[in-house]
């Protein structure tokens, strides 16, 4: 059993992480939060024991054994570093960082401190992301040729927050979900992005000069080019994810969300064929492999190397929006 400590008294926990730890029989004994009233309080809520105020607390206590960080993204690499430090394993949040630099020395830190780092891009964990990468690896559409990604949605009025008005802290639409698209690309298709070009929108949702919606592409090592579509502000569009290739192409359709649905269609030379889908909660699947990984038994669903590449990606993804031009990705690796 896996005991935790969360470092962010987050909504993304609230709404998804804590029941998916303790569905796979982990255990959360503590949360941080700067501020010791709103701690207090949702210790309380989520029957959590405890709640401190400082990261050195809560990696300095010898009853958690790993932690998953959900706070904002420029307070990500401080707080890897000292549960690196502190022997703990963790799971952190996307994007990992807001420099390559820094994204590098938190991998860096665990790998020396011997402890497992996973970053949590939830969508590796979803049935049709599976199934798709399956069925490619499987020779089913042929050679992979292109992908179109469409993960325009509307951002909640309570996670209106920092993403709109922060540059800071990562916010803006390409930090928080075109880095979805491109480990998602990266998973299913087997292959890493080497440049990318992009549009920027303001669609009067975000503010500071930051992006609420962006279109681009991507090209790949193979020669794959992938379109994305990320929004905030599209209240009615339907999530999709597509990859063609020399014998058939793949449908994926509502499938860029957290919950465990979509559906996934083959179309070939024999007729379109809906693929099977074992539908599980995604964070689920990501504790019990972060869990295998512990154990040693395995490596996370997405590493820390993963999120360097997604961080990189978002970053080329950012310049090209704001510069023009097409911009090369570069992992640091």
């Amino acid at each position: 059993m896996t005991r935790w400590g969360l470092i962010g008294a987050s909504t993304i926990a609230h709404e998804w992480v804590i029941d998916a730890i303790r569905a796979v029989g982990g255990e959360i004994v503590s949360v941080m939060s700067t501020s010791a009233e709103r701690g207090a309080k949702y210790a309380a809520d989520h029957g959590i024991p405890k709640s401190v105020t400082s990261v050195a607390d809560l990696v300095g206590d010898p009853d958690v054994d790993a932690v998953y960080i959900s706070t904002t993204n420029e307070l990500h690499r401080d707080q890897v570093l000292a549960a690196a430090k502190a022997g703990k394993h963790i799971l952190c949040e996307k994007p990992l960082a807001m420099s390559l630099d820094d994204a590098h020395a938190m991998v860096k830190a665990a790998k020396d401190a011997g402890v497992v780092m996973a970053t949590n891009h939830h969508l590796r964990g979803a049935a049709t992301h599976r199934a798709m990468r399956d069925a490619i690896a499987a020779g089913k559409i042929g050679k992979p040729l292109a992908a179109r990604v469409c993960h325009a949605g509307y951002l909640p009025v309570h996670l209106q927050g920092w993403r709109l008005d922060k540059p800071e802290a990562g916010g803006g639409v390409i930090l928080d979900i075109t880095v979805h698209d491109t480990d998602t690309l990266r998973f299913v298709l087997g292959d890493d992005p080497v440049e990318a070009i992009a549009f920027g929108q303001y669609g009067g949702m975000a503010q500071a000069g930051l992006e609420d919606a962006t279109m681009g592409a991507l090209r790949f090592k193979s020669g794959l080019l992938a379109q994305f579509h990320d929004g905030f502000t599209t209240k009615y569009a339907v999530t999709s994810f597509e990859v063609h290739g020399s014998e058939g192409s793949l449908f994926g359709r509502n499938c860029m969300t957290q919950k465990p649905v979509g559906t996934v269609t083959l179309r070939n030379a024999d007729g379109e064929t809906e693929l099977p889908l074992d539908h599980r909660n995604l964070y689920e699947n990501t504790l019990i492999a972060f869990d295998a990984a512990i154990a040693g038994k395995g490596k996370p669903l997405c590493s820390g190397e993963d999120g360097i590449w997604s961080l990189a990606t978002g970053l080329a993804v950012v310049k090209a929006a704001q510069a023009g031009g097409t911009v090369a990705i570069e992992p640091g690796f």
